[in-house]
Order: structure tokens, then C-alpha cells, then sequence
């Protein structure tokens, strides 16, 4: 992430419930950064190759594309930081 300079950290969140979503981006946004929101996994990479961002929270499941296969997709062509989010609670998981 860049700091220490003017410019805005670019932070994409994939989640696909709303509440969720939004209480993330509104944390990113008032720290300064500029969130952006997708919540199907298939807008993910044509959304990336478009407008590089500094880290991708990336949920797991997903409509569309799931998060496990976006982040072996991203890591293809990118190094970009990545968080997983799940709502899952097995231990296996």
C-alpha cells in the first residue's frame, strides 16, 4: 500500500452481502482510501485489468466466480495484496 505519499490507497472489497460491503468500504473511505465495491466474483478480474488496485479483500463464497478461484486467477498476472473473508466455520475450512 502506498504510504507516506498523496497518493489514495486503492482497496477493492468482493463481498457479496451489502452490509458487509458497505461497513468495510465506509472503514477504508474514512482512513482515506478509495474503496471500491463488487459483489460478483465475475466482474473481479475485467474490474482489476481495468483499474489496478493496492489490495483485494476477497471473499470466499461468491455468486459468479468463487473467491478461491479469483485469487489463483489474480495471482496469475498480479502480486497485489489479498485478504480472504469467509463466513465459514468448519476448521478444514
Amino acid at each position: 500500500m502506498r504510504q507516506g505519499n498523496n497518493l489514495m490507497d486503492r482497496i477493492l472489497i468482493v463481498e457479496d452481502e451489502p452490509q458487509i460491503a458497505g461497513l468495510l468500504a465506509d472503514y477504508f473511505r474514512n482512513d482515506g482510501a478509495e474503496a471500491h465495491v463488487i459483489g460478483n466474483g465475475d466482474l473481479v478480474l475485467p474490474f482489476i485489468t481495468r483499474q489496478p488496485v493496492d489490495a483485494v479483500l476477497l471473499d470466499i463464497m461468491l455468486p459468479g466466480k468463487d473467491g478461491l478461484t479469483l485469487c489463483r486467477e489474480i495471482r496469475q498476472s498480479s502480486d497485489v495484496p489479498i485478504l480472504m473473508l469467509t463466513a465459514r466455520v468448519d476448521e478444514i475450512d
